[in-house]
């Protein structure tokens, strides 16, 4: 008999009237504005201007989403074009499936994008937005929570996952909460990335590459764990490889940026700057013109003090 174990939500969606509260929606929505409201922070330290992240997120956000769920549908694409599936829940983000990596990949794309329609280097962006994403993956995590979805194998630990759902292949009993250790691994990642950050001055794309690589590690030991059905590749799960390659990638990317490119970008927007001198200048000016008055009312001061001394002098000679 378990004495302790982390239960699970009865059902992952409640309903305001008609409309379906739903708890994974609620954690990615949630994510984003940590990610966001983070990545502003630490933009404006750098240099860049107050909202320049939120504007690109309007790009990266729904290209992410849609890369996520791309990813999730092809490499697990009998959920829903095999004998007696419905290709329509395909569509049904609400109900769970995104696949980190193609989120990653496709939203790179559309931050792209709006970097370049704000004259703005992706990498510089990347970094700023590094511990966001952390933070964002370690919210979105318990979105499975609340579906009962990617635990691990069965366990009698006191913090042992409750699945009450009998749905879908699951069976009722109690495991690792590997949503729970992804969660926990993403908050330290995102700490690391800041932390990295103030030590080295991270550039370049640098500190993102350090959350990519980080990331990738817990997720290959983490995945080894879950139980849901997946591709195998040499006795391997598929996002277990995944994780390997885009490892070596983040790794060789670091090392070789910080040869070619050491230090950090003095500049990330330069709009930012020159909006930054030109109320400089307009302040110098300012001041520049209060010194030119008080030379002028000095100036008059004088004269009127030298017009009087003459008057006084020559009531003088008159007595």
């Amino acid at each position: 008999m378990e004495l302790a174990f982390i239960p699970s939500p009865s059902r992952g969606v409640l309903y305001l009237g008609p409309i379906p509260l739903r708890g994974y929606a609620f954690c990615i929505i949630i994510g984003v504005f940590v990610a966001v409201w983070l990545g502003n922070k630490r933009w404006i330290a750098r240099g860049g201007r107050a909202g320049t992240v939120a504007d690109i997120a309007v790009w990266a956000v729904p290209f992410g989403l849609v890369g996520g769920r791309l990813y999730h549908v092809i490499t697990d694409y009998e959920l829903y074009f095999s004998e007696g599936r419905d290709w329509v829940d395909a569509f049904k983000i609400w109900e769970g499936g995104l696949g980190i990596w193609g989120a990653i990949a496709l939203g790179a794309v559309g931050a792209w994008i709006g970097c370049r329609r704000r004259g703005i280097p992706l990498p510089a962006y990347a970094d700023a937005i590094a511990p966001g994403i952390a933070f964002a993956q370690a919210i979105g995590r318990w979105g499975n929570w609340f579906n009962q979805e990617l635990y691990g194998k069965p366990t009698d630990l006191p913090w042992a996952l409750e699945i009450t759902s009998s749905s879908d292949g699951r069976v009722p009993g109690t495991y690792h909460p590997t949503f729970l250790y992804e969660s926990l691994w993403c908050i330290g990642v995102a700490f690391l990335v800041i932390w990295a950050d103030r030590r080295f001055r991270l550039g370049h794309g640098r500190a993102f590459a350090l959350y990519v690589a980080a990331y990738c590690t817990g997720r290959a030991w983490i995945e080894y764990m879950r139980v849901d059905d997946a591709h195998h590749i040499l006795g391997l799960r598929l996002n277990v490889w995944t994780a390997i390659l885009v490892f070596l990638l983040a790794v060789t990317y670091l090392v070789l940026s910080s040869r070619k490119r050491p230090g950090r970008e003095d500049v990330v927007e330069p709009g930012a700057v020159a909006s930054g001198d030109d109320a400089d200048g307009g302040e110098q000016s300012e001041g520049t013109a209060e010194d030119d008055e008080s030379t002028d009312n000095s100036e008059t001061g004088a004269d009127a003090a030298g017009k009087t001394t003459t008057n006084e002098a020559g009531s003088g000679k008159k007595t």
